[in-house]
């Protein structure tokens, strides 16, 4: 991104501040590449909420300070330079924005305070067992019964659901319509009886994703966003802003920077990593990705910043930011080598003590195993593609 002055300016003092007001031992945890619980996130929630920075980039009037989306990009990136924890964008980036957009007053007040100050967890109810990419196939059903809607079906892949207050839900209203016609967006108290939460845990030992069974639950009419069986169109809504930040730029940059510091610590035939061909060969190719990457989502902040459509060509940053990641994660252990292959989370809990580099190291093949979801969460490569396919180049 192309920083103008005053961009430069605001870079330089959001870096301050994410240095001086980040605590020691979630940073620490962000660098080692291990998971921050519930309780850690929601205390740097509270430190940012108190700096009016955990929804900068909302309104004025709900508590935010109005940020363009060139700062906010500003922002996510030097939060992630800085060994910050990624925050619950479903939560920040999604829900609140769309209640700003679409929800009613009563809504809006009932909301937005309590999510612009940290004390509600929101999670995405949208992919089921058989319509994860193909989202419009979705048959989680929602049957109006008076002033309310009884849902039955289920989710799953639904992030931080285990830790969730609240979920944002598509549901069928309308078996009869064609698919995308005939969904409704609710909001659903994740207390409600009939509510049952399973998390996943994944290869790398977290339990990042939940499979959500809803049985029978009563959601009031009240807490529906827009008119029944228009839900799609605020579902479309959130993907064109989820994909701009999905190309991942300050992650990528921070996963450039672990691969440096493997570099400058390890030797390899009795010479620094960092001076060895195959290794600059490789960093010097993904460091031209991510430039071309960085490039080319400067457009598309340039096209927000103007009030324009992003246009369905964002695609292709979520596209490349999601596999860039994971070219980085492979480099890291290559570089690594046998120091990678530890997995065993309770060994590794273990080594709390041990030298920070033997510890990044340690976590190399957690970070790597889960990078692999990159490329499917937010809709998986094979959908970009057909979306670029289709919508783009019209074929």
């Amino acid at each position: 991104m192309l920083d103008t002055p005053e961009l430069s300016a605001f870079r330089n003092s959001m870096r301050s501040f994410i240095s001086e007001q980040l605590p020691d031992d979630i940073r620490q945890t962000v660098r080692e590449g291990r998971q921050v619980d519930r309780e850690r996130m929601q205390a740097w929630h509270a430190i940012l909420a108190s700096h009016g920075l955990l929804v900068p980039h909302w309104q004025v009037e709900w508590g935010g300070q109005g940020f363009s989306v060139a700062q906010q990009m500003v922002f996510d990136e030097e939060m992630a330079l800085g060994d910050a924890p990624e925050l619950n964008a479903i939560t920040f980036d999604m829900i609140g924005p769309v209640l700003q957009r679409y929800g009613n007053p009563a809504q809006q007040q009932r909301f937005l305070p309590d999510i612009a100050c940290g004390q509600q967890w929101w999670c995405q109810g949208y992919s089921e067992p058989n319509a994860g990419s193909d989202l419009a196939s979705l048959t989680t059903r929602a049957e109006l019964v008076g002033d309310h809607y009884v849902v039955t079906g289920s989710k799953i892949w639904t992030s931080g659901a285990q830790y969730a207050d609240w979920m944002f839900c598509l549901v069928r209203t309308d078996r009869e319509a064609r698919a995308q016609q005939g969904i409704s967006f609710l909001l659903i108290d994740m207390k409600s009886p009939g509510i049952t939460v399973r998390p996943i845990v994944g290869i790398h030992g977290w339990a990042v994703f939940n499979e959500v069974f809803l049985d029978q639950v009563e959601v009031p009419v009240s807490l529906r966003i827009g008119e029944e069986n228009r839900g799609w169109t605020l579902a479309k809504s959130l993907l064109e802003f989820e994909r701009l930040k999905l190309a991942r730029i300050g992650e990528n940059k921070r996963r450039r920077a672990r691969a440096l510091a493997v570099a400058h610590s390890r030797r390899e035939a009795g010479h620094p990593l960092a001076e060895r061909p195959w290794f600059r060969e490789r960093f010097a190719e993904l460091d031209c990705r991510l430039m071309a990457l960085e490039a080319n989502a400067g457009r598309f902040i340039e096209r927000a910043q103007a009030g324009e459509p992003i246009g369905a060509e964002v695609s292709m940053l979520k596209l490349r930011g999601s596999r860039l990641i994971q070219l980085w994660e492979e480099l890291i252990v290559d570089a690594l080598g046998p120091e990678a292959l530890p997995l065993d989370n309770a060994w590794l809990q273990s080594q709390a003590g041990a030298e920070p580099q033997d510890r990044i190291a340690g976590t190399a093949s957690s970070r790597r195993f889960l990078s692999r979801g990159f490329t499917i969460a937010g809709g998986s490569s094979e959908i970009q593609h057909n979306i670029l396919a289709k919508q783009v180049l019209a074929l």
